[in-house]
């Protein structure tokens, strides 16, 4: 693991009062809110809509 990632973990665990559960419980709750917006623009992109650019759905 890279140097980089190590301490972004250290930082989600410190946020989570050490609580190494609370931090994957977190993460978790994350990469479920991200999978949907991924599913909501495979929606978009099937239904032939537009992707914008500058201020969109894609941060």
């Amino acid at each position: 693991m890279s140097k980089p990632n190590d301490i972004a973990i250290d930082e989600i665990v410190a946020r989570c009062g050490g609580d190494m559960r609370g931090a994957l419980r977190a993460l978790l709750l994350v990469n479920e809110h991200l999978e949907a917006e991924v599913q909501q623009l495979h929606a978009i992109i099937a239904q032939g809509g537009p992707l914008e650019r500058g201020n969109s759905a894609l941060h």
